[in-house]
Parts: structure tokens; sequence; C-alpha cells
């Protein structure tokens, strides 16, 4: 009986996110996903826009995963021996560097993400989309008051 481990920070959820966790799903009979900590993402990224008790809620609400569990840590060993996890599943982002859990007997699959949609480019879009809206609103003429 395989245990799919499926890993990530899921913020701002989107298509890639859904498509990762159901390729997880079709890898084995018990399907595991980790959110990582909002603490966890800061340490090698900028804060997540969506607190963890949301996102660990939007995938708990899924009807793919069996189990959806808080990811305090990078290093999956521990989280792969006692969870008797043979398959592991990230984004490719990642790729190589979860290589080591082949070496505890774990396949560990990067799924490609494919062009345009990740949370970082979403946070980006929205950023200069907002900075084009202020830039658009702060850049007319000010009249001069009357009676001057």
């Amino acid at each position: 009986m395989a245990v799919v481990y499926v890993s990530g920070t899921f913020d701002l959820f989107h298509s890639n996110h859904l498509k990762m966790i159901r390729y997880g799903r079709g890898l084995g009979e018990t399907l595991i996903v980790g959110v990582s900590t909002d603490e966890l993402v800061c340490t090698y990224k900028k804060p997540p826009i969506i607190p963890f008790e949301e996102r660990i809620a939007i995938v708990e609400g899924l009807k793919y995963p069996d189990l959806v569990i808080p990811q305090h840590t990078l290093d999956h060993t521990e989280t792969v021996k006692k969870l008797n996890v043979s398959r592991f599943v990230i984004g490719d982002d990642w790729f190589g560097k979860y290589d080591y859990l082949i070496d505890l007997g774990v396949e560990v699959f990067y799924l490609p993400y494919g062009v345009g949609i990740s949370s970082t480019n979403l946070k980006q879009r929205i950023y200069d989309q907002y900075v084009k809206l202020i830039k658009d609103s702060d850049c007319h003429p000010i009249p001069e008051p009357e009676g001057k």
C-alpha cells in the first residue's frame, strides 16, 4: 500500500496546486498533504499572503487528501519514516532538493508547474496592478484652491 506525501505552501491556492494534489492522489492508496507553516515559509521566502490556518483549511476541504498535516521543517526524513511514506511529490521549483529521500527508499516526483501560474507570480501581478492603480490615481493635476 503506497503512502504518498505532497508538500507545499499552498498560498493563494490555484490550479497548479490542485493539479499537484490530484497527481499525488493517483500515485497511491493514502494521500497525506503537508502544508508549510508561516514560520517555516519565512525561513526561505517572504511570508505567505494567506495565513496558515486558512491555507490548511482550504487543503482539508479538498476531496483528494486522506490527511492534511502542518509541515514545520524542510527536512522530511522524520515525516517519511514516521508516516511510512513511499512516494513524495513537490513542485519542480524544488528540483533536486529532496533527492536525499531516495536513499530512504522513497520515490520522489518533481511535478512541473508549467508556465504562468505560481503564488509568487500571482503576488507580483497583484502588486504591479496596485502600483499602476496608485500611479494612475496620483498622477493628475491638482487644482489650485479658489480665491488665490
